[in-house]
């Protein structure tokens, strides 16, 4: 193994142990065609957009596919609030607890998206069918253009026999590799050796740029999860000030529910958060909504609780993560000592 790549590979080790990556694609037939001058038989020289605007244009109406919008949005919320962006966004990164309950819910959506594409191309026929003769009716009024714009919209339609290639759910796992070495194939001479030197620069490079894009995702990864307990407990802290009836137990059934969460997406160890909530939860969180409404000092130590959670928070952002990234590379270089 190259040197100068061990300290990504124990934190690369310490990643693929703790997670893997996902990539999701909803993809469906969005209905739009793009419409420029020449299909309202416009010159395009004479054209302003100033005046006139173009642009994309729905086929069919908006209410027809937005089954397939909503369970587009519900996917990528899912993912989102079950994993982290990995490498500015080539895909998520998903820890070990999380991903069973993360799966089983997309495979959900999956099923429901299955049964949408069914019931969309079972009426696909008549649904193109009564959209054309709207477009036929909205055409008359561009007098000689509307041949060319019906005949534009027809052929924006996809045949009936093709319309389900145009839907397809997908979800990917995957783990990334060091790039420790780039194989070489056998060959002669001086320029082949030139080449190999060429490969291992850029092996070299690529390893060093990989050290310093993992160690950025974990500071990130950390300080997103300190920034939304900050931005949590401030949340609270305003929604109970603003309340003339005190606390509601599912403000309180929320703050639980996000240190569970915390405790399931913490792959990096974040044990000073990690032991911050847990304080809270045992001091603050095991009496009811309606105890703190009827005790005016319980209500103060609540609220006192949540101003030092909101600092606590704020102040861990602020702090270095070397320690952390230390502990977590650590972690991997003793796993990797256990399997050599």
């Amino acid at each position: 193994m190259n040197p100068n790549s061990n300290n990504n590979q124990t934190l690369l080790e310490g990643i693929c142990r703790r997670g893997v990556l996902i990539s999701t694609s909803v993809r469906y037939w969005r209905g739009c065609k793009r419409l420029n001058a020449e299909d309202l038989g416009l010159n395009p020289a004479h054209v302003s957009d100033r005046l006139i605007q173009l642009g994309h244009k729905r086929l069919i109406p908006r209410d027809a596919l937005s089954a397939f919008a909503l369970i587009e949005s519900r996917a990528n919320a899912t993912v989102e609030s079950s994993s982290f962006p990995f490498l500015g966004g080539i895909a998520r990164f998903v820890p070990n607890a999380r991903l069973g309950d993360l799966t089983d819910r997309l495979d959900k959506l999956k099923d429901e998206f299955r049964e949408a594409t069914l019931d969309f191309v079972a009426g696909y026929s008549p649904l193109r069918d009564t959209a054309m003769g709207e477009w036929r009716e909205a055409a008359q009024q561009l007098n000689g253009s509307a041949e060319r714009l019906i005949h534009t919209i027809e052929q924006s339609f996809p045949p009936a026999g093709d319309i389900t290639k145009r839907f397809a759910f997908e979800m990917r796992l995957f783990q990334i590799a060091a790039p420790d070495s780039i194989r070489l194939e056998v060959a002669e001479g001086i320029e082949q050796m030139e080449v190999a030197e060429d490969r291992r620069r850029i092996a070299d490079d690529a390893s060093r740029r990989l050290q310093s894009d993992l160690d950025g995702f974990i500071r990130e990864s950390v300080a997103s999860m300190r920034q939304e307990t900050a931005r949590l407990a401030e949340e609270v802290l305003a929604t109970i000030n603003g309340s003339e009836n005190g606390v509601h137990q599912r403000t309180l059934n929320k703050l639980t529910s996000f240190i569970d969460s915390f405790r399931s997406l913490n792959f990096a160890g974040d044990q000073q958060l990690e032991a911050t909530l847990e304080k809270f939860r045992r001091d603050l969180l095991t009496q009811s909504a309606e105890h703190y409404r009827n005790n005016s000092g319980a209500m103060t130590s609540l609220t006192d609780g949540l101003s030092r959670l909101r600092e606590s928070a704020v102040q861990l952002v602020r702090n270095d993560a070397r320690d952390l990234i230390a502990r977590f590379g650590q972690q991997g270089g003793r796993r990797l000592s256990a399997v050599g």
